[in-house]
């Protein structure tokens, strides 16, 4: 009985040797993941605010339709505020877990997820005719992007390129 448990205890020192230690860098681009998954679910709170002012938003747009249509067309709103903050939070929780375990591939995933998120800034800037921020579903969009920015920057630091090429994790 005695020997069973030396035994285990000797199994689990070589397996806590074998394992890297998280590089700074990852570790806190991991955290700021895990904020950035926050961000994404303050968003559908926000949104969901914000749904008189869509109701007016499509009325100005397209005074042909209906009340029912308008209704309709909110109802979908909502629906892709909801599905895209969920999808959003879900892919920020994956990448931290992935990222943290020395997938290599998490890192380039999360990097191209971060050039969509930069395009569809970019796009809805443009689409806004300038940097007209003045709503506050712009202001976590761009708190997310921060996020990004940071989290990508860090996990492409030499520290954690060198966690990253490691054998032991992918």
């Amino acid at each position: 009985m005695h020997q069973s448990y030396r035994g285990s205890d000797q199994s689990s020192q070589l397996t806590a040797q074998s394992v890297s230690p998280i590089p700074q860098p990852v570790a806190t681009a991991v955290k700021l993941m895990y904020a950035g998954a926050v961000v994404s679910l303050i968003g559908i709170a926000l949104n969901l605010a914000t749904v008189g002012s869509a109701r007016s938003r499509i009325e100005a747009k397209s005074p042909s339709l209906t009340p029912a249509q308008v209704t309709d067309a909110v109802h979908v709103e909502v629906g892709v505020f909801i599905a895209a903050g969920l999808i959003g939070a879900v892919l920020w929780l994956w990448m931290a877990r992935k990222s943290r375990a020395g997938k290599g591939w998490a890192r380039i995933t999360s990097t191209v997820l971060f050039a969509i998120a930069t395009i569809s800034i970019l796009l809805s800037v443009a689409s806004a005719g300038g940097l007209a921020f003045g709503s506050t579903t712009k202001i976590y969009e761009i708190v997310g992007w921060l996020i990004g920015l940071a989290a990508i920057v860090l996990l492409w630091r030499r520290a954690s390129s060198d966690y990253f090429k490691s054998e032991s994790h992918d």
